[in-house]
This record gives structure tokens, C-alpha cells and sequence, in this order.
């Protein structure tokens, strides 16, 4: 039986994309953003988990250069979720990004991966195991032969009101508050860790499930421990600002507030 003829030897397609630009004006990123796809991560010495994170990836191009192959910055990712691949980490996020500007011939490039995070937790009092979700986001950056990473997680918490406590004869009034971390590294931190900062600061820590038991246990945990948004963000700050492995950061928080109609904010940076 006769096999067709591949089409592009009887009929060579043009590479545009190599071309020239005449114009000379390099271009800082250019790539694909809001891509769904499938990966394994790791985080730590954790189990890998999959997930599906929206993929930013860009490269630099150089001034001479028509445009680049966007078809190869996704066959990047097809490569990285085949069977055998390792999962992703804190740690290999660079031989990704290596990788990416060896394929696409670039002299720098950009990878944004942002996706949900969980965490099997054990409720306080009965032990009752049940997973949370956070969000998370892991960027690496590779510029002059220079790389740099920064990681990111809003986290859920729990925050009650010190004046509300103060002035009330009983009760106090609290709210769900999200406190979202970004660190820039000098070494690997985990998720994990970013994480159990948050909690720890918070009035209470969230979980997924909860009995009768465990739910008296958060409440008067949230009502001995209460905290304004100004001080969830100076905790987890000063906590950041006393690792050593910590670079760089950016600390807000946002109180939901439960007897107002709009949210309080705190941010705190230091050398982002």
C-alpha cells in the first residue's frame, strides 16, 4: 500500500517566525499566558500531588528576530506531565526554565505556574483527617544568566477583633481573613512553610473538617488569640524578616469583616 507523501517535503512551509525584524526593538517577554495543564508537584519531602495549574511562559527576543515558536513552549510542558517524568519542585523549577531557553534559542525567559495546593490536616481535638486548598504560585525568572524565584500563597485564616473583644460584654465579633505571602528566596523554602507562618499568626487556623469537639476548641482558640489586620501582617513579617533564607517578601492580609460591608487591608514589603 502506497503512504502519502509527507506534505512538507513535497512542499517546504515557511519559518516566519525565524525571520528578520528590521524595527530593533527587542522584546522583554513574549509567549503564551492562561494555558490549563495538567502537572505533578512536590512540595518538600511531601508525596507528589496533580493538580492543574494556568501556565504563563514567555521568553525574551532578541532585536533581529521576526517572532518565536509558540507551538514549542507548549510541547515544553507536554514533555514535563509524560509518564516517567519527575514532578515538579520548588527545586527543579530552573532545569525547566533552562530547558526552555535552550529549545527556544532565547537569551532569557519567564515561567508562571499558579495552581491549587492542599494539605491533609487533622482537626484539633478529634484528629479527623480532611484536606484544604490553597492557592499557590511558583515563578521563575531567567535573565543574564541570572535566575530568581519567588513563590506565593494566599492562605485562609481565621481572625477575631481585639477592640470588638475589648469593648463587648460577650462575643466578639471575627471573620475569615486571607493572607497572601510572596518570598523571594536565597535558598529553597517550601510551601508548607510559607503556609504554617500564616496559621500560626492568625487568631485560628482553618481546616476542612470539624466536629462538635474541634469547633468549641477554634472558636475559643480565635477568642483568646485575637488579631487586628495590622497585626496578622507585622507577625508574618517579622517572621519572614528573621529567615535567613529569605531574600526578599510581601505580606498583605484582607479581614472579610463580618459587621461592615467592605474588607480591611494591611501590606507589608520589604525589598521586592
Amino acid at each position: 500500500m502506497n503512504r502519502p507523501e509527507d506534505p512538507q517535503h513535497l512542499f517546504p512551509i515557511a519559518d516566519i517566525q525565524s525571520g528578520r525584524d528590521e524595527r530593533q526593538l527587542a522584546i522583554d517577554q513574549v509567549g503564551i499566558k492562561g494555558l490549563k495543564y495538567p502537572l505533578l508537584f512536590a512540595d518538600g519531602n511531601g508525596a507528589p500531588q496533580p493538580t492543574i495549574a494556568e501556565c504563563n511562559v514567555y521568553v525574551a527576543l532578541p532585536e533581529d528576530r521576526k517572532g518565536t515558536h509558540m507551538s514549542r513552549l507548549v510541547a515544553l510542558l507536554e514533555s514535563r506531565s509524560a509518564p516517567g517524568e519527575p514532578p515538579l519542585t520548588v527545586s527543579n523549577l530552573r532545569s525547566l526554565l533552562d530547558a526552555l531557553v535552550v529549545l527556544l534559542e532565547a537569551p532569557g525567559g519567564r515561567i508562571e505556574l499558579a495552581f491549587p495546593f492542599f494539605i491533609r490536616k487533622s482537626a484539633p481535638v478529634s484528629g479527623v483527617a480532611s484536606l484544604l486548598d490553597y492557592e499557590a504560585r511558583l515563578t521563575g525568572t531567567l535573565h543574564d544568566g541570572k535566575y530568581r524565584q519567588t513563590l506565593a500563597v494566599a492562605v485562609p485564616v481565621t481572625s477575631l477583633c481585639p477592640c470588638s473583644k475589648e469593648i463587648s460584654e460577650y462575643g466578639a465579633h471575627n471573620q475569615r481573613s486571607l493572607i497572601t505571602i510572596t518570598a523571594q528566596p536565597r535558598e529553597p523554602v517550601f510551601f508548607t512553610e510559607i503556609i504554617r507562618i500564616a496559621e500560626e499568626e492568625a487568631s485560628c487556623e482553618l481546616y476542612g473538617l470539624l466536629k462538635r469537639a474541634d469547633e468549641k476548641y477554634v472558636t475559643e482558640r480565635a477568642y483568646n488569640n485575637p488579631r487586628f489586620v495590622e497585626d496578622l501582617v507585622r507577625g508574618v513579617a517579622a517572621r519572614l524578616a528573621a529567615d535567613a533564607r529569605i531574600d526578599a517578601f510581601a505580606v498583605e492580609a484582607e479581614n472579610f469583616e463580618s459587621i461592615h460591608n467592605h474588607s480591611a487591608y494591611a501590606r507589608i514589603a520589604r525589598g521586592m
